[in-house]
């Protein structure tokens, strides 16, 4: 999942979180100190401050790791979901939702079967019915209206293809709607899907990702429904969601917690802060005055804070350090960057170490070996990613001359910036490449970022920045659905392909992956994949991640699970109330 470190799904961790929503993990959350106070009273405020908007809340748009899981303990519930639990094991198992069980699978995994509960309702009190299901599902392929999330299902449902894409385009101009609705069906409250081939693995799909959640069609704006939130959760937006702002949720008195017994749902109201910058987060949680007592946030510690975190017991105490489902890398535009030679110069002069520096060292992450997590099954490190940690970028000037090239090169490299930590770092890397050869100019994104790196018509960035976590613990959601440009390549979006990558040797081994029986015998052609990619250089990888987060004094039952991708479990924190 574009689980990325600022946003995205998940689920890996080298030593504490594993990360599972478009991204997975590994062992419980490690803290460097109490990590939240115990209490399961209900009522009060939650504040959640971040820097980074939503792109999107739409389930079947959102491919963000944070706004998964928030998403799922909130206001979008699912047929099955993953449990509070900072065990990796348990917390990666999925248990029942909106379903009576975790699901039956007939055909060696080619057909699937759910069946809702009773009693299950939206926030007006109606029930969730299998057609909202089926019609939740629908919208994903409609690639031209939906767009931004995964893309898993077009590949998966048994409809047929033309030009790449599934003959059926969505609920919109239902193209293919006869198709469609063969692939997915409902007998009462039991709905079933047909997929072309097996896949062992739906049931973390649907806990780790929004894709598979319920919608229903008389609120569908299409587009317009982007931050329309209608929720079937133990919460519900009071007013509308700004986008730069936040968004208060208050208690959905449809929501019934004997049959939910999943979520805590503690507070009485949450509100959302975007728009802060990481160091007035820094500053108020440090402070922990007034409503910052009862504050949580997405955003890293900013390396010029932490000594006053590390040397103050009662702020450390305060603070979790945990290993991130992520791992940060940058990718060529390969409609702009062609030349092979001029990529593999951009790979070998990639100061890594002197990006994570500027990130915050060791509290930030470790230089990455390749794209995918280390914790993930059967993980290799890529032999094409040799050079120092701080790049050589004389042997890159090298290969920049035999690319026969001008030089300087010019490049143009967009990333996500508005930070001290993120602007540092890019002038980290800038400062490598350049002395190899190319002339770099940066360009920071300071708004939203993936929806414009996933626009095909982008003619601007030589080279991007990306984050990824694994969608469930597996390599099968790291390389296929960045590299595999057969279900990333649409006219208005490249789904998560960011740098237009396209390869018939790649999509032949992804295809053979596929084909495999278990997790082990796949990760094995995956890493071959993998091997390809870094001969292509269709990436360079930079860091494995971790997160350095603070929390107010008064929040209660404190948690970073491998449900919620590291982030702060919604599912479980509370607030003093007296």
């Amino acid at each position: 999942m574009m689980i990325t470190r600022n946003g995205a799904l998940t689920l890996l961790a080298a030593g504490s979180v594993l990360a599972m929503a478009a991204c997975s993990g590994t062992t419980a959350p490690s803290s460097s100190g109490s990590g939240g106070a115990a209490g399961t009273a209900k009522g009060g405020t939650l504040y959640y401050l971040t820097k980074r908007s939503a792109e999107h809340l739409d389930p079947q748009r959102t491919y963000i790791g944070r706004d998964l899981a928030n998403e799922n303990r909130l206001f979008y519930r699912d047929l099955v979901s993953f449990p509070i639990e900072t065990d990796v094991k348990k917390g990666t198992t999925p248990v029942p939702d909106l379903a009576t069980d975790t699901g039956t699978s007939t055909e060696g995994g080619k057909v699937w079967s759910f069946t809702l509960k009773d009693g299950v309702k939206w926030q007006d009190g109606k029930p969730i019915t299998c057609e909202d299901l089926k019609y939740g599902f629908s919208r994903g392929f409609a690639t031209d209206v939906i767009t931004g999330g995964p893309n898993y299902a077009l590949a998966y449902l048994d409809v047929p293809n033309k030009n790449g894409l599934p003959v059926y385009n969505g609920p919109y101009k239902k193209a293919g709607q006869a198709e469609f609705d063969k692939a997915v069906t409902c007998e009462g409250k039991k709905i079933t899907y047909h997929f072309n081939k097996p896949w062992a693995d739906f049931p973390l799909a649907i806990a780790s990702l929004r894709s598979f959640a319920p919608y229903r069609a008389d609120q569908d704006k299409g587009d317009q429904s982007n931050y329309a939130i209608f929720s079937d959760g133990p919460y519900m937006i009071q007013g509308t969601w700004k986008k730069g702002v936040g968004g208060t949720f208050v208690r959905n008195p449809n929501w019934d917690p004997k049959e939910d017994t999943l979520r805590k749902a503690l507070p009485d109201k949450i509100v959302f802060i975007e728009g802060l910058t990481e160091e007035i987060i820094a500053q108020r949680l440090i402070a922990d005055s007034g409503n910052d007592k009862y504050a949580v946030t997405d955003r890293n510690v900013p390396p010029a804070f932490y000594s006053q975190v590390d040397s103050n017991p009662a702020v450390k105490a305060r603070s979790t350090l945990v290993d991130a489902p992520f791992v940060d890398y940058v990718l060529p535009n390969f409609n702009r960057v062609k030349n092979l030679k001029v990529r593999e110069a951009l790979k070998m002069s990639t100061d890594r170490q002197g990006y994570i520096t500027a990130r915050g060292g060791d509290k930030y992450g470790r230089p990455a070996k390749s794209i995918v997590n280390p914790v993930l099954i059967g993980y290799k490190d890529n032999p094409n990613f040799t050079a120092p940690p701080t790049g050589d970028p004389a042997a890159a000037k090298q290969l920049l001359q035999q690319a026969g090239v001008p030089m300087p090169y010019p490049i143009t490299y967009t990333y996500q910036g508005g930070t001290p930590a993120s602007d540092n770092s890019a002038a980290a890397l800038k400062a490598g490449w350049d002395k190899a050869g190319f002339k770099v100019t940066l360009d920071a994104l300071t708004d939203t970022y993936y929806d414009v790196i996933q626009n095909p018509s982008n003619n601007k960035s030589d080279v991007m920045w990306g984050g990824w976590g694994a969608d469930w613990p597996t390599q099968a959601t790291v390389t296929p659905p960045l590299f595999d440009a057969r279900i990333n390549l649409t006219p208005k979006s490249n789904g998560q392909d960011y740098g237009n990558y396209s390869s018939d040797a790649a999509n032949k081994l992804i295809d053979e992956a596929a084909a495999k029986p278990d997790v082990q015998s796949a990760a094995a052609v995956l890493n071959k994949l993998d091997d390809l990619l870094g001969q292509d250089v269709a990436y360079v990888p930079l860091s494995v991640d971790r997160f350095f987060f603070l929390h107010g004094s008064g929040v209660t039952n404190y948690m970073q699970t491998p449900a919620s991708n590291g982030y702060p479990e919604l599912g479980s924190i509370g607030v003093k109330t007296k």
